[in-house]
C-alpha cells in the first residue's frame, strides 16, 4: 500500500489538483484495462501518460494520431537487409509497456482498428506472424470532444476496449496559480 501512495504523491506532483483521476488511471492500469481520456488540449493528458510511465519505470511510446497515420507506422513493418538477403522486422511503437495514442480520434477508422487486437489479447498479428506484447501492456488513448473538426467518433468496437473513460478538465484555482508560478513540473520525475 505504501508503494502505490508514493506512486500517487510522485505523480500527483507534476499533474496538480487532479488526485483523483490520477488515482483512477493507475488503478485502470493495475486492473490491466486500457484508458480512455477525452478532453481539450493542454489539460494534462500527456504529462499523466508520461509521469505514470517515468513514476512505474515502464517503457512508453507516444503515436501521434493523424489522417495520414498507416496500421504499419503503429504496429511495425518489415523491411528488407540487403546484407541477409531477407525481410528484418522493425517493431512499431505499440511494443511499448505504456503507449500514448494521442488523439486517437484524429485518425481513420482503419488506423485505430490497429490497435484492436493489442488491446485486447495483448499481441499484434504482423504478415501472418502473432508477436505477443510486452506485460503490462497499457494503452492511454485521449481524443479530443468530437464537435471539433478534423476528428472520427471511436466505433463501439473501440470504445469496448477501454476500461475507464474520464476527463481531466480545467485546474482549480490554487493548481493553475501553482502551475503559472512554478517550473516545469516534468522535471519533478
Amino acid at each position: 500500500m505504501r508503494k502505490l501512495d508514493d506512486v500517487l504523491q510522485a505523480v500527483n506532483q507534476v499533474l496538480l489538483g487532479k488526485e483523483g483521476q490520477v488515482r483512477l488511471a493507475l488503478t485502470c492500469l493495475l486492473a490491466r484495462g486500457h484508458l480512455l481520456i477525452e478532453d481539450l488540449p493542454g489539460m494534462g493528458k500527456t504529462t499523466l501518460s508520461q509521469a505514470l510511465a517515468k513514476v512505474l519505470g515502464l517503457s512508453f511510446q507516444r503515436i501521434q494520431f493523424t489522417s495520414d497515420l498507416l496500421p504499419g507506422d503503429i504496429l511495425g513493418t518489415s523491411v528488407f537487409d540487403k546484407d541477409t538477403g531477407q525481410f528484418v522486422f522493425h517493431p512499431g511503437p505499440i511494443f511499448a509497456e505504456l503507449v500514448l495514442a494521442d488523439e486517437i480520434n484524429r485518425a481513420t477508422p482503419k488506423s485505430q482498428s490497429a490497435l484492436l487486437e493489442a488491446m485486447e489479447e495483448g499481441q499484434v498479428t504482423i504478415e501472418g506472424a502473432t508477436r505477443p506484447l510486452p506485460e503490462p501492456f497499457f494503452v492511454i488513448a485521449t481524443q479530443n470532444p468530437v464537435s471539433q473538426g478534423g476528428t472520427f467518433a471511436l466505433p463501439e468496437s473501440q470504445l469496448d476496449r477501454f476500461l475507464m473513460r474520464l476527463s481531466l478538465g480545467y485546474p482549480g484555482m490554487a493548481a493553475e496559480k501553482a502551475l503559472l508560478l512554478g517550473d516545469s513540473r516534468r522535471s519533478l520525475l
